[in-house]
């Protein structure tokens, strides 16, 4: 409570001064005002004219940034020409090697199938020659056989006998030279 009286009391000693009244404008507060009404114009002036110089270095920058944008914008696109016209270059250069490849392996392909034509040729061909041999051969063993059969062997014996014997039988003589025997 001791505090509560004390702070009205501290309010009302002071209060008496603010509720005071002042004396009303001089002639000197008129030209205090007056000088500070020309300098707050002179001041804004100031302000104006500073703000008008703001606004034209911006508009010379903005116009600067637009001008290095759009060169920019130029170059850039200079830039995506140059690497379109690349990638169409590489394009073609692919194309090229593709078509080169394909040449190429068509040519392995033609010479693969030359090498196995020529392959089939020649095993045909030692097969027919290695059955022509064989044939021959067998045929000529037969008859070598055969002859050294009739010049040493009893057979050539009973060979003698048989022709002797078909200068009497007709129908011997017929066998025999059916068989190539007389």
């Amino acid at each position: 409570m001791k505090k509560v009286v004390f702070v009205m009391l501290f309010f009302l000693l002071f209060s008496t001064q603010l509720f005071a009244r002042q004396q009303g404008f001089t002639q000197e507060d008129r030209e205090r005002l007056v000088r500070l009404e020309a300098a707050l114009k002179v001041f804004m002036q100031q302000v104006d004219k500073r703000f008008e110089q703001m606004d034209e270095r911006f508009r010379e920058f903005r116009e600067d940034v637009n001008k290095r944008f759009s060169e920019l914008r130029m170059d850039v696109n200079k830039r995506f020409e140059q690497v379109d016209k690349r990638f169409f270059e590489l394009r073609l250069d692919m194309n090229k090697r593709f078509e080169q490849v394909d040449k190429r392996f068509e040519q392995m392909m033609k010479f693969l199938w030359i090498i196995s034509g020529i392959f089939t040729t020649l095993t045909a061909t030692v097969i027919g020659f290695a059955y022509w041999d064989r044939r021959t051969i067998i045929r000529r063993a037969k008859e070598e056989t055969i002859e050294e059969i009739e010049k040493e062997g009893k057979v050539r014996d009973l060979i003698r006998a048989l022709r002797k014997l078909s200068e009497e039988d007709r129908k011997l003589a017929e066998v025999l030279r059916s068989f190539g025997l007389l």
